[in-house]
């Protein structure tokens, strides 16, 4: 890497991708916020075109679009349940190496889509879309003509359209003409609340013909959708006034929220049961707007709010690694720049939340908005890797509090310790699922999770979270050992068990090669925290180690599984994530898996590989000492590798329109390039970063 001690210059390297857009397009939203919060915005700035960006409209017209919602951590919401499902309601018995246990297995996801639903399967779908995460609330543009009436306008009404996301300070500038009149807005979000606050200069605000609207959908029990504005009965909105402030009271069932509106001139009246308008004679107007589950005190001014975001995004570019790859001649290290710059925008306000976030993070829902505790890994390691400990840091404790549910599953089904589910809402509670139930390459990510922090930390933080998090460290590398199965003297994974290649039979499959090395090393990492804390090596794990099952080799290369069909060379090819993702260990041969590698680059099915496949990729072919093709797969070109103009990873048209764990994935691959060498052509300089173990 020549020249790679070069000063880099952090504000003009993410600058120069700061977002342009200069038409509407119902892919390319805009979203600020803080990791806890995000609104999403349109071509104005603001949340205007509702019907332009709704995803389920958008699939039956054979379109893409993302959703403009108002999303948080803490909101959330569970439909009535009048026939009192449990989980327990959901389960299916299957045959263990330990006897028969009960699996909450019963959901079918196609015929929930397709509102399909068996009485057998009811309660799995009841169970599987409840709790949903919220919207929040819209916040938009209303027109009007002379006399007052609201006209429908729809996007393809303005002219001169000019949108720009600064992200050294986190603004978002639109403007736009129309009726002749342009319109400027400045949106922006709180660093540390859920606010957001708007900055909006119009002549036809002073005339009316220009208004600001918030409206307030119902929940959405299902996959993607955020918002339901068909039941309005469901649902009430109650405003009360006072002064230049007015608080919106929302209740939805058993969940109830605020909503404080500030604006510098004018006043908010309610048009209709879910619909407020706010009107001024002005043409400049300040509108501030929280939402929050108590009253927060005073609301601050729009200069505030965008101060505090300046100076939060300043210090989040300013910290950590950076990362310039201007010098590279190579006509595609602009382009990774560029995906590199975006993704960790992205991530920062998406997936830095107080829990692990949904795969579409808080821009609109995927899996009813709930958490994949698989993707955790993806959507958030990177922030340790590229010396931002304290923004994986921030979900850990989240493990802390669903503990308890944890240790309920591993009782229920057998084993010691605690055993961390699948897909879940804020509780932890699993949602049933034939695949997710029986998935367990979620299990040692957070003793990862937690070692990429410890190393990035300094001393002092280190012995926090040793006290922390040590007993949950040993309980679920308790689990770990005990869920292997000992057969002729070797340890096994045994059925039930689905792989991260989710494609094969849970009651046949033995031996999933990424799961055995993960299993190896969550217990090496749980036994280095021993060490750490004084105490001897747990001799139960070090057997389990020792005896762990070697992966199946068939033709000089691993398969996925021990068992047939071996190897199915479609959707991911994670077995390549036990020598990249992880570091070497005992299980994993190099020689092997270079062999694997090249089998997989020439032979995959590469239509139905996902976004994180191609860091993963990348990541294996950086600790085999080929960056050169660690290049040629992060910027592989195939449908789920595309990133759109605003940086989002879409992987199914509008069903998953955004896909962080793809962001979160080829950041942390650069940053195992930072340290171990990009390819000797590469002129790209770095600073900050923490190596990989």
């Amino acid at each position: 890497m020549p020249h790679a001690d070069r000063p880099i210059d952090r504000r003009a390297v993410v600058q120069r991708h700061d977002v342009m857009l200069t038409a509407p397009d119902p892919e390319s939203v805009l979203t600020v916020g803080n990791g806890d919060f995000a609104f999403t915005a349109d071509i104005t700035g603001m949340q205007t075109f509702t019907a332009f960006h709704d995803q389920a409209a958008a699939i039956m017209q054979g379109r893409a679009a993302i959703n403009t919602a108002t999303m948080s951590t803490w909101g959330w919401h569970e439909m009535p349940n009048p026939d009192g499902f449990v989980l327990e309601d959901a389960m299916s018995e299957h045959s263990t190496t330990r006897g028969v246990v009960r699996y909450p297995d019963r959901h079918d996801m196609e015929g929930a889509m397709r509102g399909q639903v068996s009485d057998e399967n009811r309660p799995g779908a009841w169970l599987n879309a409840n709790p949903q995460r919220l919207d929040l609330g819209r916040v938009g543009f209303s027109f009007h003509d002379a006399n007052g009436s609201r006209v429908d306008v729809g996007p393809d009404a303005l002219t001169d359209t000019v949108q720009h996301l600064d992200l050294w300070s986190g603004t978002i500038t639109s403007r736009f003409r129309y009726d002749d009149e342009t319109v400027a807005v400045t949106t922006v979000g709180a660093p540390d609340d859920s606010t957001v606050a708007f900055r909006i200069e119009s002549p036809l605000l002073g005339d009316g013909r220009l208004r600001i609207t918030l409206r307030f959908p119902y929940a959405h029990p299902g996959f993607f959708q955020t918002s339901d504005w068909q039941h309005p009965d469901r649902h009430t909105s109650t405003i009360a006034t006072d002064g230049s402030r007015s608080t919106i009271s929302r209740q939805l069932d058993a969940t109830a929220y605020l909503v404080a509106v500030e604006s510098s001139t004018g006043s908010i009246t309610q048009t209709a049961p879910h619909d407020f308008e706010l009107l001024t004679d002005a043409e400049s107007l300040d509108v501030v707007v929280r939402f929050a589950q108590n009253d927060g005190g005073a609301l601050p001014s729009f200069d505030a709010v965008a101060q505090a975001a300046a100076s939060s995004w300043e210090r989040f570019w300013r910290s950590g690694a950076a990362i310039d790859f201007q010098g590279t001649a190579d006509e595609r290290a602009r382009e990774l720049e560029r995906r590199v710059v975006l993704s960790q925008y992205l991530t920062a306000v998406n997936s830095a939340g107080v829990m692990p976030p949904a795969e579409t993070g808080l821009t609109t829902n995927s899996w009813s908005g709930k958490a994949h505790l698989e993707m955790h890994f993806w959507h958030a390691a990177h922030f340790a890797t590229w010396g931002r400990p304290e923004l994986l840091e921030r979900s850990l404790g989240w493990y802390l509090s669903i503990l308890p549910r944890a240790r309920a599953t591993a009782e229920g089904q057998g084993y010691p310790g605690a055993r961390w589910p699948k897909q879940v809402g804020p509780d932890g509670r699993e949602s049933p699922d034939p695949i997710g139930s029986f998935l367990v390459w979620q299990q040692p990510h957070v003793l990862y999770l937690l070692e990429l922090v410890w190393r990035a930390s300094g001393p002092d933080n280190r012995s926090a979270l040793a006290l922390e998090f040590g007993e949950l460290v040993e309980e679920t590398a308790t689990f770990m050992a005990a869920f292997t199965a000992e057969r002729d003297g070797a340890f096994h994974l045994s059925p039930p068990i689905m792989p991260a290649q989710e494609f094969y039979d849970v009651t046949t499959t033995e031996d999933p090669t990424y799961e055995l090395a993960s299993w190896w090393w969550g217990l090496e990492i749980a036994q280095l925290w021993r060490e750490r804390a004084g105490l001897l090596r747990q001799p139960e794990w070090s057997t389990v180690q020792a005896g762990l099952a070697r992966p199946h080799v068939e033709d000089g290369h691993y398969t996925a599984i021990a068992t047939e069909p071996y190897l199915r060379r479609d959707d991911h090819p994670a077995l390549l994530a036990a020598l990249g993702v992880l570091p070497p260990t005992p299980i994993i041969d190099p020689a092997i898996m270079t062999a694997t590698l090249l089998d997989v680059l020439g032979n995959w099915e590469w239509h139905t590989a996902w976004g994180w496949d191609f860091p993963v990729i990348a990541m294996t072919a950086s600790r085999l000492g080929r960056p050169d093709l660690a290049i040629d797969a992060l910027l592989r070109d195939e449908v789920k590798n595309q990133f759109t103009l605003v940086g989002h990873n879409a992987q199914m048209g509008s069903i998953l329109p955004i896909y962080l764990p793809g962001n979160g994935s080829l950041l942390a691959a650069v940053s195992l390039l930072a340290t171990t060498g990009f390819p000797d052509t590469w002129d790209v300089a770095t600073e900050g970063f923490v190596p990989w173990p």
